[in-house]
């Protein structure tokens, strides 16, 4: 395409040709390994997974006493339990809590026995006070997606989940070339026509600013051959050349022409005041740019052009702050001592915000990386009633979150690789999920809260799954499902299977791990205990609930249960073996009001794509339905 010496293209048009022009030439992020302590601001080349979980074992919460939870029931203030010294071991925060225990009681609720022994005035339920293997982050979990920029928060994530070295994008190295006779290094008393060179240092803090880097190169004169001669030496040490001055149509101004000359020249002159006289160009494969002279101009096309750049370099998008308004989903309560700042997660279906606050725990610093925005509540305040309308202060951009794909319901890793191969894909939006359980997602769906919900429902009169959600919960329209895949349920046990776990009537006498209310796992294992003739108050451990899959993993792997009912995925990811159950369909309940919105569409387009399915298979235990299942 011909462009015209010093023409006055459009601003839109002129960022379109040469962004256009990079992506051509491959001006994209080549990846490098850090540190995770020294990743701060830095653009994650692939998807980042813990290596272990945090906690990594099963650790007191409280200063107190570790007990188990059965020496204690019936304690009351009218029938106190006096526990002897070898019942109890005294714990403080943080320790290890000791084998055969299974609570903590805070040292506030125990009495002292002068001969050693203890009174209690409360039962102790299992499990209190306890912060068990993976509450904060499980092992294997995604921790951050591809093209997360790093924070601080995040990098306390990375170590705690046991990852010390992260893929990062290579920041790229900007070559910044000086040019001009009358242009002299910083000085404090320059002569009379000579002008400080100062462009380069505050184009450098620009460039650092936005994730790149900046190597500064000598000022050269006006004659053609140096500046051709500084541009290929710029051309071989970095990754894209910047060339100060030079670029309009004046006698000396040989940077549209030396850029020619080494490449092609896309656009000179841009429809913009100032800026107007910038070049912009590739020389040897690597975007060059001719900066005008004046530096309010310079900046102006910095920002226009080559912000713009460095954020398709690593696939960004800018994050300005704002507020916005938004809806509280669920009361929150707080003390009248403080003025609290709750991180919240936001979404937007039908056009209005929502927020729901995040889990608040001092140890829970995923609520960090997972936080969209800070909600204040003022002093003197009791709390929020759900409902309320609030002023949320935004960590994201509000259109970042008007533009995410909402998916809450039944958990899968599979959510969180879709999420990532979108992202690597260029997707241009966000998948937030959340994991409320297979009627969770039927009930946002149906009030609006979410685009689509993830669900695995048995009809246990016909054996099939989730058809009948339709016709009970949507008879007048208003959902479709859609079909997503095929998987295996069943009992992860310990390596070995020394529980020695056959069936379902087995878990009366070990040690169950359950998934929560509301989840289409706990509604199979309800359907396959009633077939079963076994009552749920017979199995051990019924009452004790997690929310995911690896959650279930870990809880086995760690010793705290011998058997959970669960994915193949999950047990393969922790080592665990695996006794298969049955297959279920893990599909997707869409609001028919977005069954054809285009960030649905590129969702289901990835899940039909290859890549998804190589991704499957090394997961195991999954397979896509095919066209005949639809």
């Amino acid at each position: 395409m011909k462009h015209n010496y010093l023409n006055n293209l459009p601003l839109d048009a002129a960022r379109e040709i040469f962004l256009s022009a990079a992506d051509e030439i491959g001006f994209t992020a080549a990846e490098e390994t850090v540190p995770s302590a020294a990743a701060l601001g830095r653009s994650l080349a692939r998807a980042v997974y813990a290596a272990i979980s945090s906690p990594h074992y099963n650790a007191s919460a409280m200063d107190g006493i570790a007990v188990n939870a059965a020496d204690t029931f019936g304690a009351s203030e009218r029938t106190p339990v006096l526990l002897a010294p070898s019942q109890y071991i005294p714990v403080d925060t943080g320790d290890p809590l000791p084998d055969g225990t299974d609570a903590v009681v805070m040292v506030e609720d125990v009495i002292d026995d002068a001969s050693g022994s203890v009174t209690l005035r409360a039962a102790a339920a299992p499990w209190q006070n306890v912060r068990q293997v993976g509450e904060d982050i499980c092992m294997g979990d995604m921790i951050a997606p591809t093209g997360t920029v790093v924070t601080p928060a995040l990098i306390g994530a990375f170590l705690a989940g046991g990852v010390t070295r992260v893929p990062v994008k290579k920041r790229p190295l900007f070559g910044i070339i000086p040019t001009g006779d009358e242009i002299v290094p910083p000085t404090a008393e320059p002569k009379k026509g000579e002008i400080i060179e100062s462009n380069s240092a505050v184009f450098s803090a620009m460039l650092s600013g936005w994730g790149a880097q900046a190597k500064v190169y000598g000022i050269v004169k006006d004659k053609k051959e140096l500046l051709a001669a500084a541009l290929d030496t710029a051309l071989e040490e970095c990754d894209a050349a910047l060339l100060l001055a030079g670029s309009s149509a004046g006698r000396d101004d040989y940077t549209s022409e030396v850029i020619a000359s080494r490449g092609a020249v896309l656009v000179h002159g841009i429809g913009i005041k100032p800026g107007k006289p910038a070049v912009l160009g590739t020389a040897k494969g690597k975007p060059a740019v001719g900066l005008p002279g004046y530096p309010v101009s310079a900046v102006v096309v910095m920002e226009q052009f080559i912000k713009p750049l460095i954020d398709r370099y690593y696939g960004r998008k800018a994050q300005p702050d704002e507020t916005v308004e938004a809806t509280l989903g669920r009361k929150l309560t707080s003390s009248l001592k403080y003025q609290e700042f709750v991180r919240v997660s936001l979404g937007c279906a039908g056009g209005e915000f929502a927020c729901m606050p995040l889990s608040g725990g001092a140890g829970v610093i995923t609520s960090l990386t997972k936080a969209d925005g800070i909600l204040e509540i003022p002093q003197n305040c009791e709390g929020l009633e759900a409902g309320a309308h609030v002023n949320v202060r935004l960590l994201r951009d509000a259109r970042e979150i008007e533009n995410a794909l909402i998916v809450t319901g039944s958990h899968d890793p599979i959510i969180d690789e879709l999420a990532d191969l979108l992202q690597r894909a260029g997707c241009g939006f966000r998948v937030k999920s959340s994991h409320v359980g297979s009627m969770g997602a039927v009930h946002a769906v149906r009030a609006g809260q979410a685009h689509m919900g993830a669900i695995h429902l048995l009809d246990g009169e016909t054996g099939t799954y989730n058809e009948h959600i339709l016709r009970e919960y949507f008879p007048n329209g208003g959902a479709v499902l859609i079909k997503g895949v095929k998987r295996v349920q069943g009992f992860m046990v310990q390596k070995g299977n020394p529980a020695g776990v056959r069936g379902l009537a087995d878990l009366k006498r070990v040690r169950y791990v359950n998934r929560q209310r509301g989840a289409g796992t706990r509604v199979l294992l309800d359907h396959l205990l009633k077939r079963s003739g076994v009552s749920p108050r017979e199995v051990n451990g019924y009452s004790n609930e997690k929310f995911t899959h690896t959650a279930v993993a870990a809880a086995v792997a760690a010793g705290n249960a011998d058997v959970g009912l669960g994915i193949y995925s999950a047990a393969k990811m922790y080592g665990l073996d695996f006794i298969p159950l049955c297959d279920e369909e893990y599909d997707f309940l869409v609001a028919s009001a977005y069954a054809d919105h285009p960030h649905v569409q590129a969702f289901f387009n990835m899940l039909r794509g290859e890549a998804f399915r190589a991704r499957l298979e090394e997961m195991g235990g999954y397979r896509i339905g095919s066209p005949s299942d639809e």
